[in-house]
């Protein structure tokens, strides 16, 4: 069987070292979703979107801050941002934004600017792990019994082999869509992370790897630490509006 054209890897115990080391971590924190053993850390926002005829116009988080009169800050949440939880999937503030950030699915555009980055901070951009939600329910049959790498908060996931590249495929059956939960090259000099319930996506990494990532003009990144809570209600400078 295979994930978006990638074979599986059925020896799980390659991501073992993960398992062990976000396990002992406060959930809910950086560190709960990539391991606290990088120099650097980096948080990828999201992009929302603005429709125009055929074309998705990206809109970073800053834009839609100053538009609400709220603060841009590493630690900022969607919810509080925009001023409403309904924004995460329903609403939309035109003209500024129609469609909201993707929710625990990092977009194939910028997937594959970061592993463009990311490719060259390993000495084997050929030996690539994706994992894979395994509790996805497009193809729950599928997937039932093949190996898993069991991660804290029923975040398991399937993996499968192939380039950095492959970043930017799709791992699940046409018409859905969803980009790889987890993502590390072998030599283990960085890795990626996109929780299921989140906006933004979060990279440890070389100081190299993350400065790197912090000066691509085509992604909104910002500094992190493994101690930063990542919870959408989370934001300690914009009020958090209540949920509806």
């Amino acid at each position: 069987m295979q994930l978006g054209g990638l074979p599986i890897e059925t020896d799980v115990s390659v991501g073992s070292w993960i398992a062990g080391a976000v396990a002992r971590e406060d959930r809910g924190t950086v560190g709960s979703l990539v391991p606290p053993v990088f120099p650097a850390y980096a948080r990828v926002l999201h992009p929302a979107y603005r429709y125009d005829g055929d074309e998705d116009v990206e809109i970073t988080w800053s834009s839609v801050a100053a538009v609400n009169g709220t603060v841009a800050h590493p630690l900022m949440q969607w919810p509080a941002v925009t001023g409403g939880w309904e924004y995460l999937t329903e609403d939309s503030q035109p003209p500024t934004w129609d469609g909201a950030p993707a929710e625990g699915h990092l977009p194939t555009t910028v997937a594959g600017r970061m592993a463009r980055v990311l490719a060259r901070h390993t000495a084997v951009p050929g030996s690539c792990l994706f994992g894979r939600w395994a509790g996805s329910g497009f193809d729950a049959d599928a997937v039932r019994g093949l190996p898993t790498l069991p991660l804290p908060g029923a975040r398991d996931v399937v993996l499968v082999r192939g380039r950095v590249t492959d970043a930017a495929r799709n791992l699940a059956p046409e018409p859905s869509e969803q980009s790889a939960n987890l993502w590390w090259p072998s030599d283990r000099t960085w890795l990626v992370a996109t929780d299921i319930d989140l906006v933004s996506t979060y990279v440890g990494g070389t100081a190299a790897c993350i400065a790197e990532l912090l000066a691509t003009p085509a992604l909104e990144v910002v500094r992190a630490a493994p101690a930063d809570p990542v919870g959408l209600g989370d934001d300690p400078v914009n009020p958090v509006p209540p949920r509806g």
